[in-house]
């Protein structure tokens, strides 16, 4: 849904967190690097896997499901914690066919820096020619590489998220969505505060934003 299509009255049928996830690569606040390399990154993608790093709430997750959707794949998502070998033996097995789509699986795992060792020594051959699985792209998420092993690592390229610099960006986009959701004539908190209270952390923001609404 468009940050700019105003809404009817103050419904949330889900966390504005939610409602208001960018699916383009372009809407994401800042993060201009990220959004310069996925974007040449989606016109001509191939097998790799990615490490996203970076602070909570910075859009690594979210700007790995927009660039699935952008290349129209089909996404397998490990959510956090849950990356067992296990699990990863589950995603390769899935992986070996054919994508609906005809285009690429892309394997979203979350918060991989507290994998256990023994899920990391299993991704190092799906991660490279020795049993990878065909027309897949790995995105790791994490907050910062401690724990995680070097042999793993190497075979992952690194795109740093950073916090710091959005704050006006944010701002920017708590007051579209408090447009849209609560009209022009409402009176608006201090946006820029809630950001920085939030320490930059954008859903942080956007949920004490959807406060401030339940609280007209």
């Amino acid at each position: 849904m468009s940050l700019f299509t105003a809404q009817a009255g103050l419904s949330f049928p889900a966390l504005l967190s939610e409602k208001y996830r960018p699916h383009e690569l372009a809407e994401f606040v800042a993060l201009e690097k990220p959004k310069r390399v996925l974007g040449k990154f989606a016109d001509a993608p191939f097998e790799t896997s990615f490490l996203f790093i970076g602070p909570s709430g910075t859009g690594k997750t979210s700007m790995a499901l927009a660039l699935a959707e952008k290349i129209r794949a089909e996404i397998h998502h490990i959510p956090s914690q849950k990356c067992t070998v296990g699990e990863i033996d589950d995603t390769v097995r899935r992986c070996w066919y054919v994508p609906q789509n005809g285009t690429f699986h892309v394997c979203i795992v979350d918060e991989a820096d507290r994998m256990r060792n023994a899920a990391q020594l299993a991704l190092l051959s799906k991660l490279d020619s020795t049993a990878k699985a065909p027309r897949t792209i790995w995105i790791f998420t994490c907050n910062s590489t401690d724990g995680l092993e070097p042999r793993f690592l190497s075979r992952t390229m690194q795109l740093e998220f950073q916090s710091h610099g959005i704050a006006k960006e944010a701002a920017n986009l708590l007051e579209r969505i408090w447009i849209a959701e609560a009209g022009e004539s409402a009176q608006r908190p201090n946006f820029l505060r809630i950001v920085q209270d939030g320490k930059n952390n954008v859903r942080d923001a956007v949920n004490s934003l959807q406060v401030e609404l339940l609280a007209l």
